[in-house]
């Protein structure tokens, strides 16, 4: 059966990615990790290069370095992601390879996981998760693009969000999508 191709997953996909990251080796952090790149639309290099310190889990808060002349910009953490980064936290902390580490999700050796690992990871959640499609990372950060269209959330609040400079890459998510006409009354 040959596999559907599309550049983005549905909130349920996505939901279907984190439930198989629960199970298996390196669970926490496969979920943490999803988590992460979907709700703050991640590419890859910006997920690998996170370190602790773009974390302040006091003011429940991450920093986002944005990559390819992107804006950088604070995002909240919602209570998942918080819940699912201090369990990770907790078993990061004890693996004293890498506890020294400043990346959030370091390799056994304490340096950055590589891009590799990552696609691996979701291409492998992706087809045991029975999604029909090839899922790549990249997916991830289309996903909360579209989300927050669907929530309603303004185009230019969108671009802030994902650190794009040129709109014309945001308006992508809202143009597709039918809930902009809700409020248009006849």
């Amino acid at each position: 059966m040959k596999r559907k191709s599309r550049y983005f997953l549905t909130k349920s996909e996505v939901e279907k990615l984190i439930n198989q990251a629960e199970t298996g080796k390196n669970n926490e952090r496969n979920k943490c990790m999803i988590l992460i790149c979907y709700f703050h639309g991640l590419r890859v290099s910006e997920l690998l290069s996170l370190r602790l310190s773009d974390f302040d889990m006091k003011s429940k808060v991450l920093y986002v370095n944005r990559l390819k002349n992107g804006f950088s910009s604070t995002h909240p953490l919602s209570p998942r992601a918080v819940s699912a980064l201090n369990r990770w936290l907790v078993v990061r902390n004890k693996n004293t390879q890498n506890a020294d580490s400043p990346y959030l999700f370091p390799s056994q050796s304490g340096k950055m996981l590589s891009r590799q690992t990552i696609y691996l990871l979701i291409q492998r959640y992706g087809k045991q998760a029975n999604l029909g499609i090839d899922v790549h990372p990249h997916m991830l950060r289309h996903a909360c693009g579209f989300e927050l269209a669907n929530k309603g959330m303004d185009t230019r609040l969108i671009q802030d969000y994902l650190g794009h400079r040129n709109i014309s890459h945001t308006v992508r998510y809202t143009a597709s999508n039918p809930e902009r006409f809700r409020n248009i009354c006849w």
